[in-house]
This record gives structure tokens, sequence and C-alpha cells, in this order.
């Protein structure tokens, strides 16, 4: 089979849906263990590095496939789509919690760099669109389910502030690394996947 050039916002085939869960899991692999051990030479230590590989995970891994399994339509995927994105969420949650008890532990102050508000923004901005596809949305018991005003706000919200988790996660590494060749090594697998991820 050949892979679909579709529009990106387009229902993608079975294979090109394989195929995007594969690198959005290959870069959770990779790009959040590689974020998890900056700077170069400390290695993986507790929690700091729970909250780089943690963030990865809900943003990019989780949340990720949550958009795109939410493309494939139907019941089934759109229960999916809920569970991954909640998975998302919590594990975002957690990765908070390991940075502000690694501050706590060390003495210093939360929330103080573009990186950190940045990350806050989208974590709590990502809970009015799950808060929304529960209550609103959801196909089994949702109260306004066949709303396409609130379902496309939902959709929309839900992508802005992921793609806001992304951007954080880029810049969380810049403050870690040395290279812009390291960076730009980190970035460019989002960038090329945000098309097909989340447009």
């Amino acid at each position: 089979g050949t892979i679909s050039m579709a529009p990106p916002n387009s229902k993608p085939t079975p294979q090109t849906y394989r195929i995007l869960v594969a690198c959005l899991s290959l870069f959770v692999l990779l790009g959040g263990y590689y974020a998890a051990t900056r700077p170069a030479g400390v290695g993986f230590r507790l929690p700091f590095s729970l909250h780089p590989l943690l963030m990865v995970l809900g943003y990019v891994g989780l949340m990720g496939t949550a958009h795109v399994t939410k493309k494939l339509g139907g019941y089934s995927n759109t229960k999916l789509h809920g569970y991954l994105a909640s998975a998302g969420l919590a594990t975002s949650f957690c990765g908070l919690y390991a940075i502000w008890r690694n501050k706590d532990n060390m003495g210093k102050e939360h929330l103080t760099s573009y990186h950190s508000w940045g990350g806050i923004a989208s974590l709590v901005g990502l809970v009015l669109p799950a808060l929304a596809g529960l209550i609103f949305l959801h196909p089994d018991f949702g109260i306004d389910k066949t709303n396409q005003d609130y379902r496309l706000a939902h959709k929309w919200a839900g992508r802005l502030f992921t793609v806001g988790g992304w951007i954080s996660c880029v810049v969380g590494l810049n403050q870690m690394v040395d290279s812009r060749a390291e960076l730009v090594m980190f970035a460019a697998p989002l960038v090329l996947l945000a098309p097909f991820v989340l447009i």
C-alpha cells in the first residue's frame, strides 16, 4: 500500500494512522529519554527526570495519539480519544508534580521562566476541553453531544493547548542543552508530525 498524502485534517488511512502512532511512540521513547537525561552527563535523576519524561509522554505520546485517533471517527474511536487524552492530561499533571517536588527539594522558586508559564497555561488550558468533552460531548451521556459549535470549540481548544504543550517541551529542553543542533533534532520530528496530528 501507499501512504496517503491527503490533507492533514482528513481521516487517515489505517496505514497512515499506524505510522503516525508509531512515530509518536518512537518520539516518546527517544525524545523523552533524551530530555530526561539532559544536561549531558548527569543521567536519569529523581524526581527531576520524571518531569520531561512524563510531559513528553503526556503531551506528545498520549495527547498526540488522542488527536489522531479522533480523526478516524466513529463511536469507539471517540471513546478511545477521550481515554487517551485524559491519560495524557493525568500524565502531564504527574510531570508537573515531579518538577514541583524537585524545586521544593532544592529550595527553588516555582514558575520563574517562560517554559514554566507556557507549560502551566497549556496544562490548565487542556482541562477545559477535557471537561467539556466529558460533560457535553461524551458519546454515551454527553448532554449536548451533537452540538457542532461545542465540537468545533473542543477540537480546536484541545489542539491549540496541545501545540502549547509541544512548544513548552522544546523550550524546556532549550534550557538544558548548549547546542542548537540538539534542539533542532528534538524539535524537527514535532514540526514534521504537527500538520498530520494537530491540524
